[in-house]
């Protein structure tokens, strides 16, 4: 595991909840740790949360070798480590407990507080460690990992299926889907009736920067012709590895309704 991703998407300030700055990301590599909570002149934290209800110093985050660790120092409060794309799953995290092992991929951590709405942040762990399923299934320093360790039930597989699809059906040797007609095919998901298209780009990012290792130089053209080299170099590598492949199709809702939706339109 060579890390995780922590984001904040705009955090709240204490009155209102209104948003009061603008996104954080850290990234965190093995043996790195993150406080997190209201912090102070006295009590520094690398991911502010600014909510009355929440303590000074609320949490931290620790990176293993293979998986990472969320430390709950409330003396009151639980928190909770949901999986976004788990149907409901999630762990309990007691007041007081050190060190909890964290197994998802994808992670949703929650705080309490006064309000109507809580306070959480998202933390990504890309590389989850995958043994080469044609070698030995023993531990050991020689062990073969996966070069890409994809997870074919995670939503961002989903995305990335939908990108391939026009080439793995022949239909397209150049064009590769816009992020609108990507949240269109996917509509008739059951798990993506509420997707949009920021979520949708911030998949393709995941994609491209944590799994893919894909590095777009930031002065190669305007920001759409980013994207769209992006997007493109996500489909080359996909189907060049055959990391998709056309069985991997059904995965997606019929193409009929979809027609049917364009048709209505």
């Amino acid at each position: 595991m060579s890390g995780i991703v922590i984001y904040l998407p705009q955090p709240s300030g204490a009155v209102g909840g209104a948003p009061c700055g603008d996104p954080v990301t850290l990234r965190l590599g093995p043996g790195e740790t993150a406080r997190f909570g209201r912090g102070s002149a006295t009590i520094p934290v690398e991911l502010r949360l600014d909510d009355e209800a929440i303590s000074r110093l609320a949490g931290e985050i620790r990176v293993t070798d293979d998986h990472w660790q969320l430390s709950n120092h409330s003396t009151t409060q639980s928190y909770l480590v949901e999986n976004p794309e788990g149907a409901g799953e999630y762990l309990r995290v007691p007041p007081r407990r050190a060190g909890a092992p964290i197994p998802f991929e994808f992670s949703r951590v929650v705080l309490p507080t006064r309000r109507d709405t809580t306070v959480a942040f998202q933390v990504f762990a890309p590389d989850h460690v995958y043994l080469d399923p044609d070698g030995p299934a023993g531990p050991g320093d020689g062990r073969t990992v996966m070069a890409y360790s994809l997870d074919e039930t995670a939503l961002y597989f989903l995305v990335l299926v939908a990108l391939c699809e026009p080439r793995l059906r022949d239909e397209s040797p150049v064009a590769v889907p816009t992020t609108p007609q990507i949240v269109e095919r996917l509509r008739g998901h059951a798990a993506c009736g509420r997707l949009r298209a920021r979520a949708v780009s911030s998949h393709i990012d995941y994609l491209a920067e944590e799994k893919m290792r894909i590095s777009t130089p930031a002065g190669n053209g305007p920001g759409g012709a980013r994207r769209n080299g992006k997007r493109e170099a996500l489909v080359g590598i996909a189907l060049r590895f055959g990391l998709v492949r056309e069985e991997h199709l059904a995965l997606l809702p019929p193409r009929a309704a979809a027609h049917t939706r364009a048709r209505e339109r």
